[in-house]
């Protein structure tokens, strides 16, 4: 039997775990055309893979063009989805299913359950849900969350995330601890460090707040940020009016995965104010621990990998006191950073890896 694997667009970071497929799996591909700034799987790479256009429809609603009749194909028996309840035509895929094709199985991949729901949207996720053969989630933290809501649990599958890990720990075997940031800085600080997009929503002026609050009380830290957007400007501005330019480093975006790997490698913990996401995998797999908010309803899932008092910390959503505890509180009772840096492997690597993803797809497709 073939599978169907319908999803938003190809995003890049995918292609690990889709290429995993395509190696244990007859598969056809379906994706939204990528109208976004976010890179895509090149052309090519996935064979049969065919790309839609996404129709805006009302509000936040969308139809994936094409995708309705699919189920209605002979051949096309096992359907992975993007979990979306926006996307109509996955509403109407899944009512083909229920009504008219009871031996097929449609299984979505999803955030799922944040914790924040209306009342209307609970009822609106549960039809949704419900309709399906399964529900992978990305952390546990969605199914119990869905529970609570009345979902019944053993449909639910935690799956996490990854990312390119192989290459990750390709390049992990190469890094050795350096005078890198001693060279720029001239000073032996503790680093933070921040990768990814610099948006209002990352919160990074609270990092640079709490940096300055240490700072007049005899702590001095050093803050590297590699990447760019919107918010840079203002954060910039932010570190000249609290006086703390040379210990602020704005490295830029940049898209070489040894430098990527060395910045993350050589810091002593990466911080996220806002929400984390996928910049908890990508700092941990380089040994590197993070601290985030502790307001899990309106975090990524890839906060799960944080393990308080080993992997890193949560301080308390929005507060730059408290953010500032964190920090001070880490490096006074966290002193062997190896030690540090083999939990941070040891968790990457036994829990968000496309091959840990692909056993628990074993278990459920085609049986």
């Amino acid at each position: 039997m073939k599978l169907c694997i319908v999803y938003n667009f190809a995003k890049i970071y995918r292609q690990p775990i889709f290429q995993l497929f395509y190696l244990t799996w007859c598969c056809d591909w379906y994706f939204g055309r990528n109208t976004t700034d976010i890179k895509g799987i090149e052309d090519g790479v996935l064979q049969n893979a065919t790309y839609v256009d996404n129709r805006h429809l009302i509000g936040p609603m969308e139809w994936q063009m094409g995708i309705g009749k699919l189920i209605r194909q002979k051949g096309s028996d096992i359907f992975l989805m993007l979990g979306e309840p926006m996307c109509m035509s996955t509403w109407w895929t899944l009512l083909q299913r229920k009504l008219f094709f009871r031996k097929k199985r449609v299984y979505l991949w999803t955030h799922g359950w944040y914790g924040r729901e209306t009342f209307s949207k609970k009822w609106l996720k549960r039809a949704f849900f419900g309709m399906a053969d399964h529900i992978f989630t990305y952390g546990e933290y969605a199914r119990q969350e869905a529970i609570k809501q009345g979902f019944d649990g053993d449909k639910i599958t935690p799956i996490h995330n990854s990312l390119n890990h192989s290459l990750q720990v390709e390049l992990r075997n190469r890094l050795a601890p350096s005078d890198l940031y001693l060279d720029h800085f001239g000073n032996d600080n503790p680093t933070l460090i921040f990768i990814g997009r610099l948006t209002n929503s990352k919160r990074l002026d609270l990092l640079i707040n709490a940096v300055a609050k240490l700072k007049s009380n005899g702590y001095n830290y050093n803050i590297v940020m590699i990447g760019n957007g919107e918010a840079r400007e203002n954060l910039e501005n932010l570190v000249s009016k609290l006086i703390l330019n040379n210990q602020v480093w704005f490295y830029g975006a940049c898209y070489d995965d040894y430098k990527n790997a060395a910045l993350i490698y050589n810091a002593d913990i990466c911080v996220s104010p806002g929400n984390v996401g996928l910049t908890a995998m990508h700092t941990m797999v380089f040994g590197t621990p993070v601290i985030t908010h502790n307001d899990f309803r309106y975090q990524g899932p890839e906060f799960e990998a944080i393990i308080p008092g080993e992997t890193g910390s949560f301080f308390k959503r929005g507060d730059v006191e408290s953010l500032a505890n964190e920090i001070s509180n880490w490096f006074t009772s966290h002193p062997d950073r190896e030690a540090v840096r083999q939990a941070c492997y040891n968790e990457i690597d036994s829990r968000w890896t496309p091959e840990y993803q692909l056993e628990i797809l074993k278990q459920h497709l085609f049986h």
